[in-house]
């Protein structure tokens, strides 16, 4: 039978959805494209990070009913383990699966075939639930791959469901990081990004720390390391120092903030002060040279004032981001910040998002034009809609140049330019 998946939100869900797409494959399913209606199998890995996001999952589940009848639908992820009253509620939905249960996709949809019953499988998270360890070793005709080393989250921001769609933190063993990105090598990828749900909080479970995962990893096999999103109070300086050992670990520290502002931090529940985030990028920049510092920041969050919201971009721009992803705020169920005063309207949030935007895009710009005139190594992956093919530097710049087929999957030599739409122009000097 043909499957095909669906995958909403983060890394974390990219890297199980192919995880769960080896098992069926392993048993003799045909993994098909998203576009192809013909699936007898249709699974949704969903997101349940945004409000956004869970009307996009339940707006995706009408449009497969509409285009395909006759497929069994599987919904998993956070939205499924969160709230899986929402998917009994949708009558398209077949199979509900907890997060804790993706490794029985197989005898679930035994299960599922055998009686043709409607099936919700979700079991919640426990103190001492062990990490589970997933296998992938493809990532389709992608150049990097996705490694999740940790699952869960201990810090219950007060605007966060993932705690309760994650469980505690729960770490892999480094023989597991080892094997699986000598896997990653050995199936041609050039680059490994380590992904987790609270990824800085590797560790904390089983008495090792971050730094051993990515010494683990980089001393693995010769390929690039690249970080997911990190939550900054866990890079201090001793930590930096050890990561900054190896050649082949990616500069580019993408330091969740979410506001640059010390009173919204506290209402937040995050775990630092503006001050302390800022000597963690001085830190960042005084060990490694060029890194790049992106991060995501919300607006409109309960009881944000204009004042506050003021800060918060001038604070943004006094860090120079190299990127900043901006969230409006989106109100959680079951959430402690669901239930604060002074909800801040859509209209408000909007507006905030707009302005924080042009503050974000001039730190851009400023990073962009730093790059110009520097050697930078190449990983190319694609070709774009002018012919250029694209690629991303250590620090994760983004560089276009001139050159033809045979360079797509190598890592090459340029020396940046220019500015090039939202990133840059190089030209090729050599490859490998």
């Amino acid at each position: 039978m043909k499957v095909r998946i669906f995958t909403l939100g983060c890394k974390v869900n990219q890297f199980e959805s192919q995880a769960m797409l080896r098992q069926l494959e392993e048993r003799g399913y045909e993994p098909v494209g998203e576009s192809d209606a013909s699936a007898d199998i249709t699974i949704l890995n969903s997101c349940a990070v945004t409000a956004a996001s869970e009307q996009k999952a339940v707006k995706l589940i009408h449009r497969i009913r509409r285009e395909a009848p006759e497929t069994v639908i599987v919904l998993t992820g956070c939205m499924a383990q969160t709230q899986p009253e929402c998917g009994g509620r949708l009558s398209e939905v077949d199979i509900i699966l907890g997060n804790k249960r993706r490794s029985d996709i197989i005898p679930i949809l035994d299960r599922y075939f055998s009686d043709n019953k409607k099936i919700i499988s979700v079991e919640e998270y426990r103190r001492k639930d062990e990490y589970e360890d997933l296998v992938v070793d493809d990532f389709s005709e992608r150049t990097r791959a996705f490694l999740k080393i940790e699952d869960g989250c201990n810090r219950f921001c007060s605007y966060c469901i993932i705690p309760y769609a994650r469980g505690r933190v729960r770490s892999s063993s480094l023989e597991y990081i080892t094997k699986e990105v000598r896997g990653f090598y050995h199936n041609g990828y050039k680059e490994v990004v380590l992904v987790g749900i609270n990824l800085s909080s590797y560790g904390s479970d089983n008495g090792l720390g971050f730094s051993d995962a990515v010494s683990a990893a980089c001393e693995a096999a010769d390929v690039r390391i690249r970080l997911g999103s990190l939550e900054p109070e866990s890079m201090d300086i001793e930590t930096l120092k050890i990561i900054s050992k190896y050649d082949n670990f990616c500069p580019q520290f993408h330091l969740s903030l979410q506001s640059g502002c010390d009173e919204t931090l506290k209402r937040m529940n995050r775990h630092y002060t503006c001050a302390d985030y800022e000597k963690i990028v001085g830190d960042i920049r005084s060990v490694f040279e060029n890194a790049s510092i992106t991060t995501d920041i919300m607006v409109g969050f309960a009881g944000e004032t204009e004042e506050e919201f003021r800060r918060s971009a001038a604070f943004v721009e006094k860090i120079g981001f190299a990127k900043v992803h901006i969230f409006p705020y989106s109100r959680r169920p079951g959430t402690a910040a669901d239930r604060a005063p002074d909800q801040i309207s859509a209209d408000i949030k909007k507006q905030r998002a707009a302005r924080m935007a042009e503050a974000a895009k001039r730190t851009r710009e400023t990073f962009l034009k730093s790059q110009i005139g520097r050697t930078e190594k190449l990983l190319v992956e694609t070709r774009n809609k002018d012919g250029r093919y694209e690629g991303y530097t250590p620090n994760y710049t983004p560089v276009f140049i001139d050159a033809d087929d045979s360079i797509v999957g190598k890592i090459v030599d340029v020396r940046i330019t220019d500015i090039y739409g939202d990133g840059c122009f190089g030209e090729l000097m050599d490859s490998k």
